[in-house]
């Protein structure tokens, strides 16, 4: 796969200043639930400093963890598609820092400005299509009785 599309590498400057303006700062303790599987997803992060684990619930078992990511990642994608319902949890492995952004304003402003929605479809679009592929992996790494079968 590509590396981490980030905030930073995927808006042209003024399409890039525009979304900040949104933005937050937030920090979270070690431990701390940023979202739960499932719920209402009308917010979104980019971290600063810090790491966030994305889980999956799985009846039976302890919450698989599918990716942890770190500075410059983008939390959280499910704001961007109806029915705005995460599809995944995420929790604070360490003291995280990050730049928080409210879904519904920032689709206000995708719906505004057509090059700016664009920008903002292809960017969480990238994220999406790398976090698929890193679900399926860890999936198979848990589940599968040979694992991915990735190379070794």
């Amino acid at each position: 796969m590509t590396a981490v599309t980030t905030m930073t590498t995927a808006f042209e400057p003024a399409h890039h200043e525009r979304l900040m303006r949104l933005a937050h700062e937030v920090s979270y303790a070690a431990g701390t639930r940023l979202f739960e599987e499932g719920l209402r997803a009308d917010r979104f992060w980019v971290v600063r400093s810090g790491t966030v684990a994305l889980d999956l619930h799985v009846p039976g078992r302890r919450p698989a963890v599918i990716e942890t990511l770190g500075s410059g990642a983008l939390v959280g994608w499910s704001w961007h598609f109806p029915p705005y319902v995460w599809q995944l949890g995420a929790e604070a492995v360490s003291p995280v820092r990050a730049w928080e952004f409210d879904a519904g304003a920032v689709l206000e402003m995708c719906a505004e400005d057509a090059a700016f929605g664009r920008a903002v479809a292809v960017w969480v679009g990238q994220v999406l299509a790398r976090r698929l592929h890193a679900s399926r992996v860890r999936l198979l790494d848990l589940y599968a009785p040979y694992g991915s079968g990735g190379p070794t």
